[in-house]
């Protein structure tokens, strides 16, 4: 899969989402969208780096520190 399909699959549930408000302007979609994305991220890339912080980190390229508090948010470590 290529950057730009996943760039038409973000674009295509972002059109229909905002044809399911049906007028309703949307409140707060930066935050909803990051949201959506990082939790799976973070899940998909903590599985295939065998839950290596470090390697994990790496392959995202943030700071381990970051993606440690990153994982506490999203309630995927304790």
């Amino acid at each position: 899969m290529s950057n730009s399909s996943v760039d038409e699959c973000v674009r295509a549930s972002l059109e229909g989402y905002i044809q399911d408000l049906r007028g309703t302007e949307p409140d707060g979609m930066y935050n909803m969208m990051v949201n959506a994305v990082e939790k799976p991220l973070f899940e998909v890339v903590m599985r295939h780096t065998e839950h290596n912080q470090s390697k994990a980190a790496q392959w995202l390229g943030l700071n381990r520190n970051t993606l440690r508090k990153k994982l506490l948010e999203h309630k995927l470590i304790k």
